[in-house]
């Protein structure tokens, strides 16, 4: 039973530390599919994250702190779109020019208007989305297997995550199912055959680009308003870059990039669980092991099982209508 309980937390941990993997992956999934190299969505889920906790501690309302997180995170999916698709200007220096631009940004504002270091005040709960609980959790708690199942697993979350899993299905459906699917898909593809078919292409990166910013948004948000209790300079650490790689590892698609998110997640709960713990022969792990182990494993499994990508045709290259 003991197992049973400690595998169930650690698969409870997994759904929490994957929600914002997810949501970020899918962010990249509509841009890269349109032909847009997408490196800023490390920035993207900074900027949401600093506006969310920014706007939550001064409102005290988490759907207005949601509605500033999207809002910050379209807002630079414009920008990148402004520089790459108007200007045709190299995607992955736009990319790594947001990142550097949120990092630098959000700790200069956050010593502007709270003076806390870069950081934005403890947020009280009602300030916060706050774990749901499912009907008949509480009662089902104490049953052996379908308490720990029900009660931890399925039921305690969040909303965000229980809309990052819901939005797989749905990215999936809008992909494969919708004329703009499949229209996202042939201006990352073949751009010209759809400027034939007379498709806007510029207009249509634009829109997944918009898409872009509502997933990062939401990812954002999820860190300051719901994992954390507040926005700490850097937050996203690497999450972006790390849902990127998922991206890649998934093939561009909606489940299986889903299923590398599950896997660094699950990498990272487990690191969780290991720290302090006693190893036979090694004494205490080293804290810095730990915190470096779902990274190090996740680049050795995406290296040893991802077999080969093939990304969109178009995915990088400007489109330049033809006269």
């Amino acid at each position: 039973m003991e197992s049973l309980t400690l595998l169930v937390l650690v698969l409870d941990s997994t759904l929490r530390l994957s929600a914002p993997l997810i949501l970020a992956a899918l962010a990249g999934l509509f841009s890269e599919r349109a032909g847009i190299i997408d490196i800023g969505l490390e920035g993207k889920m900074l900027g949401a994250a600093f506006a969310a906790a920014a706007t939550a501690a001064l409102t005290g309302s988490p759907w207005a702190g949601l509605a500033a997180g999207i809002a910050a995170s379209v807002l630079l999916a414009l920008v990148h779109g402004y520089a790459c698709i108007t200007h045709r200007g190299n995607q992955v220096v736009s990319g790594v020019a947001l990142n550097i631009l949120v990092s630098g940004l959000s700790a200069v504002l956050g010593v502007a208007w709270f003076a806390e270091g870069g950081r934005t005040p403890q947020l009280p709960g009602e300030a916060r989305f706050l774990p749901l609980e499912w009907p008949g959790a509480d009662a089902l708690r104490d049953v052996p297997g379908l308490g720990a199942l029900y009660g931890e697993l399925l039921s305690g979350h969040n909303l965000i995550v229980y809309i990052a899993f819901l939005a797989v299905p749905a990215a999936a459906f809008v992909l494969y199912r919708t004329r703009f699917g499949l229209r996202l898909r042939a201006a990352g593809e073949n751009p010209e055959s759809a400027d034939t078919a007379g498709i806007a292409v510029s207009g249509l990166r634009y829109r997944a680009l918009l898409c872009t910013g509502v997933a990062c948004g939401l990812a954002g948000t999820y860190l300051s308003l719901a994992q954390s209790a507040g926005f700490i300079r850097d937050m996203s650490a690497g999450k972006g870059f790390i849902a990127l790689a998922a991206l890649i590892f998934g093939k561009w698609k909606p489940v299986p990039a889903m299923f590398a998110c599950l896997l660094f997640g699950f990498l990272e709960a487990v690191a969780i669980r290991l720290q302090g713990a006693e190893v036979p022969g090694v004494g205490e792990v080293p804290v810095q092991f730990v915190q470096a182990l779902p990274y190090v494993l996740t680049v050795v499994l995406l290296a040893g099982f991802i077999g080969r990508a093939i990304p969109p045709r178009a995915l990088g290259v400007p489109y330049v209508k033809e006269r």
